[in-house]
């Protein structure tokens, strides 16, 4: 494993069944062979607001929260039993404050787990999960930018959410590969157009400045995890590439890695 710096990842991380995709499970799995293993990771997920700022618990084996309806069993006996996470949490504390709650008893929520099951399959990692204290991009901006830090000393800093998120559009009975709404491409495309350009302005007034983005995100939560990354990656330069993109079931599986 590597404790040297190491980038800020934007992922979308799909349902439960993602892991039966063949196609979305293979680039997850290509990207985290890409990767230089990291030390440990934060991961700040769209399932997980609560303020304050609150980490998840730091115990071997962290319980996983089955935080989803409807779906066969299979999905609710997936386990991902990681290390022991008390090292991290104790560097989240250090460079956010004393504000910062522990919730013990909080596991991984599927945003977290889900992806991670395919990138490092082994669970040897320790994971931490932070919760997401307001949905305002200019504060979540801002505690990116504080835990920055951690980056130089092996922490993978992962927002996990989705590039567009409209259940309204999620049908799966026309399979993963269905034509995407208009409101979820052109909010695709500009979402890569700003990011290539590094547009920060933009970014941060998406839901004035792009097109189609209160279709695109009824609510924000699923677009609230970039900007942590964001901030994560800004003393680095904002260099960035599009390790995902394309489309399941209509929603926009774009994923970026921030160098």
């Amino acid at each position: 494993m590597s404790d040297t710096t190491q980038p800020v990842l934007f992922m979308s991380h799909g349902a439960p069944m993602l892991v039966d995709d063949q196609r979305w499970s293979g680039e997850l799995a290509s990207w985290g062979q890409e990767l230089d293993k990291p030390k440990q990771i934060l991961m700040v997920s769209a399932h997980w607001e609560e303020a304050p700022p609150t980490i998840s618990s730091t115990q071997e084996h962290t319980p996983l929260v089955y935080d989803f309806y409807g779906f066969p069993s299979k999905y609710y006996e997936m386990q991902y039993d990681t290390p022991a996470a008390g090292e991290l949490a104790t560097e989240v504390l250090g460079v956010l404050g004393p504000q910062v709650q522990q919730d013990q008893g909080r596991g991984l929520d599927h945003g977290a787990y889900v992806p991670l099951t395919q990138m490092y399959p082994d669970a040897d990692v320790p994971v931490l999960q932070l919760s997401l204290p307001s949905l305002n991009p200019v504060e979540l901006f801002e505690m990116g930018r504080k835990l920055a830090p951690l980056r130089d000393a092996g922490t993978m800093i992962i927002g996990s959410g989705f590039t567009t998120h409209n259940l309204r559009w999620f049908n799966p009975g026309a399979g993963p590969d269905v034509t995407p709404p208009q409101a979820s491409a052109e909010f695709d495309h500009w979402a890569a157009e700003a990011l290539e350009n590094k547009d920060i302005d933009a970014l941060l007034n998406f839901w004035e400045d792009a097109p189609a983005a209160h279709e695109a995100h009824p609510r924000i939560e699923h677009w609230a995890p970039l900007y942590v990354a964001l901030g994560a990656a800004l003393d680095s330069g904002l260099d960035n590439t599009s390790a995902i993109d394309g489309f399941w079931y209509g929603l926009s599986k774009r994923s970026w890695q921030f160098a």
